[in-house]
């Protein structure tokens, strides 16, 4: 069983800057891949970024150029740093857990203000 805590939510205005936190209750090491979602209103939810065990890295289209995933192996912590925020950005982001088996953190809210 792993548990993920995501942080670092919050409402921001279009331009500006975020980072959310996902900390596992586990070493990381032992995680295949991780990877944060989102789910914006009456959309499904999406892959936003992931990253391997290896630190292979991959991005959504939309979030190219804008938004880093990376990992703390000592703080057992992904963090997604996110930059030139857009409205279209708000959502519901989810921190996951591909040990395997899946597992997801509660969700942290982003919204971004025009």
């Amino acid at each position: 069983q792993v548990r993920l805590v995501e942080s670092g939510g919050g409402v921001v205005q279009a331009g500006g800057s975020l980072r959310l936190s996902c900390a596992a209750s586990t070493s990381i090491f032992t995680i295949s891949t991780m990877a944060w979602y989102r789910r914006a209103p009456g959309n499904q939810r999406e892959l936003v970024a992931a990253i391997t065990r290896a630190g292979s890295t991959n991005y959504a289209d939309s979030v190219k150029g804008r938004f880093t995933i990376s990992s703390d192996n000592a703080k057992n912590t992904v963090y997604l740093q996110m930059n030139s925020l857009k409205p279209e950005d708000t959502a519901v982001y989810y921190c996951n857990a591909w040990v395997p088996p899946n597992y997801w953190g509660q969700g942290t809210q982003v919204t971004v203000s025009s």
